[in-house]
């Protein structure tokens, strides 16, 4: 119940504003602050497709940046010609990460806050399975509350059929990326590759309402954790004594 309603509360906000743009961190540039489904949310570590640090620069993750594209029309390899790779967008409401922050003054206690700098996507199609690749890029800025330490990054990825009629999730994960603060005056990039997004193909007309998402969930990170949590064991009671006499 509480997993159904943190899902409900993320697909419930606002529109997308528009379609994501790329934002390139290059050298000699510095970067300010930027910014139900039929498949259950499922948390997966940072596997060797997700890095924190400049590593995303080089091997797959830099290679499937250089090779895919966050819009404009991208053929499905194994697919007819009329079926395109849906559209990558950021969810608005969820494109920017704040842990600290709270009380009177929100500004000064802020310790951390993630934004995204770029994401892309790629298709695919076999034995009538439709499955997107979905990397994305983002960046941990140190708040003036905040230090060395690790932060976990709660990414969530979903497939949605925008149709005229209403929006359906198809396919939906949440992904925790671990992402390591070295310094006062650190600000890691952080990245992660998914290839686990696979669903029925459906009609080329159908298809032309999908919209992959990515934002921030840290509400369902939260349910999560509660769920997942060990449960106290119960205090065993006192054995009474013995009567005398």
């Amino acid at each position: 119940m509480l997993r159904n309603h943190l899902l409900r509360h993320w697909y419930g906000r606002a529109a997308p504003a528009g379609a994501l743009a790329f934002v390139l961190v290059v050298s000699g540039c510095s970067g300010g602050s930027l910014f139900n489904s039929t498949a259950e949310p499922a948390p997966a570590p940072a596997a060797a497709s997700s890095s924190s640090g400049p590593q995303w620069l080089r091997g797959e993750i830099g290679s499937f940046f250089a090779q895919s594209s966050d819009k404009g029309s991208q053929p499905v390899a194994g697919a007819t010609p009329d079926i395109e790779c849906p559209y990558i967008e950021i969810r608005q409401g969820a494109s920017t990460l704040t842990i600290g922050g709270g009380g009177e003054n929100a500004a000064m206690s802020l310790k951390y806050q993630g934004t995204f700098v770029r994401a892309a996507r790629q298709c695919s199609v076999a034995s009538g399975q439709m499955t997107i690749r979905v990397g994305v890029e983002g960046r941990i800025i140190l708040g003036p509350a905040g230090g060395p330490g690790q932060v976990d990054v709660p990414l969530r990825i979903a497939v949605v059929d925008q149709s005229p009629a209403g929006m359906k999730p198809i396919v939906t994960k949440l992904i925790h990326i671990p992402v390591a603060i070295q310094s006062a005056t650190d600000s890691p990039t952080f990245a992660h590759v998914e290839d686990g997004l696979t669903f029925p193909l459906p009609s080329a007309a159908v298809l032309e309402h999908y919209i992959v998402y990515i934002g921030f969930d840290p509400l369902a990170a939260q349910g999560q954790e509660k769920h997942l949590k060990p449960q106290p064991k119960p205090k065993r009671r006192a054995t009474p004594a013995a009567g005398s006499g």
